[in-house]
């Protein structure tokens, strides 16, 4: 219902997922007819982008030659075509961006959002992260990573902060929100289901695939966030983790929690991973997190960790 079949034939599974997931958030925060399209933006990301359709264009190539591959192949495959689709269905003429840093890229999107408002280059922005990386490809490359779940048991496959953890499980999908200035969100009568007061962003410079043990970049990415947010000691927080459920991760991700809230705190604060029940989404995970993380302010219901 949201693509012309058209469309559908020329785009990439995660560039639908997100056009899915864009207009769900778009209807859902009657944004449309009250901005400038110049004003409105799209910050949309995604960790792997076209991996599907690079596979099958790839084996077309091999098996019938190149005359067979699509000539929508490049447009397709790349990673900004979800936020430029977007933007083409919604006429939204301000920046449309991409951010591809892997697992983090919903998140990145959020946050580069935030401050496209906040520095006054746009008055609202659509943005969210994607993936569709369940392929024998991408899973192949994941098994000789050592980073999916080995268990034979799908009730124990995706396990984060359990001692029992063995990896994590891919998932697919998108998650989108509209973030908008407060006082036209206000002054329109906006369902606001939260605000974004701060954001941080930072890099290990460690390894490429593994984090730092102490999680430096996440102590530095955290401590930011808090900051800008005007974070003190009484805060009431919920943190919804990382949680990969790989061994390194979680161990990591745990001493960083605890490094930048000290002990008694951490202890104190509630900390869950929503990977437990969708899966590593990838690119999309940050965004379909915040959404469960506002969700759940909304209703004072924490999400779990199931089987923890």
């Amino acid at each position: 219902d949201n693509m012309e079949i058209a469309k559908i034939l020329q785009s990439d599974p995660a560039a639908r997922f997100a056009m899915a997931a864009a207009c769900q958030a778009v209807e859902n925060s009657g944004i449309m007819g009250t901005l400038l399209p110049d004003r409105i933006g799209v910050y949309f990301g995604t960790g792997i982008g076209g991996i599907q359709t690079f596979a099958a264009e790839m084996d077309k190539l091999r098996a019938k030659g190149p005359r067979r591959v699509s000539p929508y192949f490049v447009p397709m495959m790349i990673a900004n075509m979800a936020s430029g689709m977007i933007a083409i269905r919604f006429n939204c003429r301000g920046a449309a961006l991409a951010t591809v840093t892997a697992c983090a890229s919903g998140s990145n999107a959020i946050g580069e959002a935030l401050r496209a408002i906040r520095h006054g280059y746009c008055d609202a922005v659509i943005a969210g992260g994607a993936e569709a990386a369940v392929s024998e490809c991408s899973v192949a490359g994941f098994i000789n990573m050592q980073a999916l779940s080995v268990s034979s048991d799908p009730d124990a496959a995706s396990l984060p902060f359990d001692s029992r953890r063995t990896g994590f499980v891919i998932g697919e999908g998108a998650g989108a929100l509209v973030l908008e200035e407060y006082e036209h969100a206000l002054g329109r009568g906006a369902a606001i289901y939260g605000e974004v007061c701060g954001y941080g962003s930072s890099c290990d410079a460690f390894h490429i695939t593994a984090p730092h043990p102490e999680g430096l970049g996440a102590v530095g990415a955290m401590k930011a966030a808090l900051e800008e947010a005007g974070f003190t000691a009484d805060t009431r927080l919920y943190i919804n983790a990382h949680g990969t459920g790989t061994p390194l991760n979680d161990a990591m991700e745990t001493r960083a929690i605890k490094t930048v809230l000290g002990a008694e705190k951490a202890v104190q604060t509630p900390v869950s991973s929503t990977k437990s029940m969708t899966g590593h989404m990838l690119g999309a995970s940050g965004a379909a997190e915040a959404i469960a993380s506002l969700l759940a302010l909304r209703d004072g219901i924490l999400p779990p960790t199931v089987g923890l």
